[in-house]
């Protein structure tokens, strides 16, 4: 962050001064919410949640170094005592990223936000210094620590938002104004919570109405293959930029194709020329990802052979995204248990079916180790109805529900799609899950990992990695790095 006084900080937020010896004392290391975290001359916030209260641990973070903490009441330590320490936060990042002047890039959607975040900060980087989220960093306590991180020398501030209902992105945008809005989908995910699809287009598109006009520099990059996103051009007094396969997409991919890898292949397409693409990353779906990044690489100034390189030589940089690691025995296991909607959920099981393709020819076999897909309210049966038909119509040789009435619901599409036997297996938790993998996985096979947070697949494809002295490695070409 930018070296700030405990006096400035205290203004900025309105709030009061305990226990604060020198109220000029400058804090010049990271704002950070845990207290592991803290390094000399930072900023301890202290956040009062359902299972651990951050003001326990003040002591240890002025111990540890922190030069005081922001906190919601005295704690005996160096503290700035606020009301609200979440909107003291956003204060604090509201009047930081004002100074810096740096641009800041906001994007939003139902699915593929954190992936698409991971390719702009990569495609910017080569331009200057970018400041990103780790992992999904997309809330109200997330994005302003996010934007704490930058300072004098940062040129790009690329910020996830995310949503649960109407007012959310319109509060996230007022506290790091975005120059640039992404918006990439309305999808079906916390479907449940918004009610329909056409509150989730109102929710997401407060980050186009958020913008500058066209011209005090404003660009909205809208996806022109969703009509509710292409409908937000009239709600943006931005510059409008559309990207994705429509013939009248400024930023388009032709020619996509998967590798046999399961890798995406096209050509991108600007108003500045062409370039061929092929990614390390897996599954089709992430070629709108791609043009959204390349959109917004492009309109920075970038040419288009860069984009296209850059595009080629990214990986994922988030954690449980589509990790490819194949195993000694030649077992591939593919974690994507982070989250699960009903269109990732396609999207993945697509891309099983295309790096399967090759191992299945040889004897091998798909497995699609699937959970519930959270949120979805109503729809929930009918959507996991669905992906369990899915299934079946792909030709995977074999379905994992795991879980309690939503695997149910997964394992039934299955079955009445005309899966029979043991292809489709309902088991009641993860460790049941990787037992059943076990017994039956042999060399060659490519196993899918996936499901809402909430379930915690994750850990079958730790143990599965595990028996192969594999837990924790990054992926193959694509899989998880560290930056």
């Amino acid at each position: 962050m930018i070296s700030l006084s405990l006096a400035e900080i205290a203004s900025i937020v309105g709030g009061q001064q305990y226990d604060i010896p020198d109220a000029d004392r400058q804090v010049t290391g990271p704002v950070v919410a845990d207290s592991r975290a803290v390094r000399p001359g930072g900023l301890f916030v202290a956040f009062a949640g359902e299972r651990v209260d951050g003001h326990d641990f003040a002591r240890g973070a002025v111990e540890a170094g922190a030069v005081a903490v922001l906190a919601a009441r005295p704690l005996g330590v160096p503290a700035i005592v606020v009301h609200d320490v979440t909107a003291a936060l956003g204060a604090l990042a509201r009047a930081v990223v004002e100074r810096l002047g740096t641009t800041v890039v906001g994007l939003t959607g139902s699915a593929g936000k954190t992936s698409t975040k991971d390719l702009i900060a990569q495609l910017l980087q080569r331009h200057g210094p970018t400041v990103w989220p780790e992992g999904n960093l997309n809330n109200e306590i997330g994005l302003p620590l996010t934007a704490l991180r930058a300072d004098e020398t940062t040129r790009h501030l690329v910020l996830e938002m995310g949503a649960r209902g109407v007012g959310h992105i319109r509060y996230l945008a007022a506290l790091t104004p975005p120059r640039i809005g992404v918006v990439l989908n309305v999808g079906s995910a916390h479907i449940g919570e918004f009610g329909g699809r056409a509150q989730i287009a109102e929710a997401k598109g407060e980050l186009v109405e958020a913008l500058p006009a066209a011209e005090d520099g404003g660009i909205a990059v809208l996806n022109a293959d969703d009509p509710y996103v292409r409908a937000m051009t009239a709600r943006t007094k931005a510059r409008t930029v559309l990207f994705g396969e429509a013939e009248d997409a400024a930023v388009r991919a032709v020619n996509v194709r998967l590798t046999e890898l399961g890798q995406p292949a096209f050509t991108l397409h600007t108003p500045s020329g062409c370039s061929d693409v092929t990614m390390r990353l897996y599954g089709e779906h992430h070629v709108s990802n791609a043009l959204a990044a390349a959109a917004v690489a492009h309109e920075l100034g970038m040419p288009v052979d860069e984009i296209a390189t850059a595009l080629s030589e990214a990986g994922t940089l988030s954690r449980w995204r589509m990790e490819v690691t194949e195993r000694a025995d030649g077992v591939t296991v593919v974690n994507d248990a982070y989250n699960a909607n009903p269109e990732s959920m396609r999207a993945a099981l697509r891309a099983l079916v295309a790096m399967g393709a090759a191992a299945k020819a040889k004897g091998a076999r798909t497995w699609a180790v699937l959970g519930e897909m959270a949120e979805l309210g109503e729809e929930s049966l009918a959507e996991h109805d669905a992906v369990g038909r899915l299934v079946v119509r792909l030709n995977v040789s074999k379905l994992v529900a795991v879980g309690g009435r939503e695997a149910a619901w997964l394992d039934m599409g299955a079955k009445n799609e005309g899966s029979w036997g043991e292809e489709s297996v309902h088991v009641s938790d993860a460790r049941a899950a990787v037992d059943l993998l076990r017994s039956e996985l042999r060399p060659g096979d490519v196993v899918l990992v996936k499901a809402s947070r909430s379930v915690g697949l994750e850990r079958v494809a730790a143990a599965l990695l595990d028996d192969a002295g594999l837990s924790g490695a990054a992926g193959a070409e694509g899989g998880a790095a560290a930056r």
